[in-house]
């Protein structure tokens, strides 16, 4: 059985090993010499650093129930704290939290609520955030907060169907990648681009109406045409130019490495604003946009 199909055939199993199936995609990926792809699966399988953008489908909501007293003995106990409230004097990052853990620690929090139903969360620094806001001349003594193990199922449901509608997707693109085995072996008509963009529209859910296509247009040599493309990518026009300026007057380290020193340093320096969403577009795709773009310009 050839690799993409061994793929396709543990995905849709009734009970996958989404762990196993992802190494078999990381290996399919490094096949394909597709970056964008590996990085994908890499942060599913070992997680999500700090500083790496988390796709949306791992944002949970986070319910809260708190117990407050009053004068005289009064209390209210196990009452349910609007979000909205929560969200007003301590911030979304409460409310929705976000699951960086790799999918085999999420497999395990699925098993473990499995007569629960949810996971319960550390909200004690909460307390302090809320006291006095819920209830008027209500002290608040304790807030619990949990999030349903429906949510934590759906980013195992989504894991499976962006690997599965890939592989489709590569398939027909590109029928002699079903030919791909475990053995190292020369892969007829791989068109990286079209790879990219596959991964794109399937894995990262980006199409051509969010500004963040990677297919790549650029005549070689051509710093405003490099400029321009970078800006409908996502990339703002000020940085865009100043990174096509930076390009102009520099070598590519490598065929493998397109970026110079300096090209290198403005990456690092700039790649903050895909980050807290100055940029229209995340991190790891703007990462790979400005690349393919850059390699592109130099005829790479």
């Amino acid at each position: 059985m050839s690799l993409l199909r061994d793929i396709q055939s543990s995905v849709v199993s009734d009970t996958p090993n989404l762990e196993c199936v992802l190494l078999k995609l990381r290996l399919l990926a490094a096949r394909l010499e597709s970056d964008l792809l590996g990085g994908w699966v890499k942060y599913e399988l070992s997680g999500y650093p700090d500083d790496v953008e988390v796709p949306s489908y791992r944002k949970v909501v986070v319910s809260f129930r708190g117990t407050f007293s009053g004068a005289f003995g009064a209390g209210i106990n196990n009452a349910p704290i609007p979000s909205w409230l929560v969200e007003q004097h301590a911030g979304e990052k409460w409310t929705k939290k976000t699951i960086r853990e790799g999918i085999s620690s999420v497999d395990d929090l699925v098993k473990y609520a499995e007569k629960s139903g949810s996971i319960g969360l550390d909200c004690s620094n909460l307390i302090l955030l809320l006291q006095g806001k819920i209830y008027e001349d209500y002290a608040c003594n304790d807030i619990s907060g949990s999030f349903s193990r429906t949510s934590l199922v759906q980013i195992q449901t989504e894991v499976k169907s962006r690997i599965l509608e890939f592989t489709i997707q590569l398939e027909k693109a590109m029928p002699s990648a079903a030919d791909i085995s475990l053995e190292p072996s020369q892969i007829d008509n791989i068109n990286n681009r079209d790879i990219t963009n596959i991964v794109n529209q399937t894995v990262y859910n980006i199409t051509a109406r969010d500004h963040a296509t990677i297919g790549i247009n650029i005549i070689q040599g051509d710093s405003k045409a490099l400029t321009q493309k970078l800006e409908q990518d996502g990339i703002p026009r000020i940085e865009a130019k100043e990174l096509a300026e930076i390009v102009e007057n520099e070598q590519p380290i490598s065929q493998e490495e397109p970026l110079g020193k300096k090209a290198q340093q403005w990456l690092m320096d700039n790649l903050k604003k895909a980050q807290d969403g100055t940029w229209k577009v995340g991190v790891s795709v703007a990462t790979d946009v400005i690349k393919e773009a850059v390699k592109n310009y130099y005829g790479l």
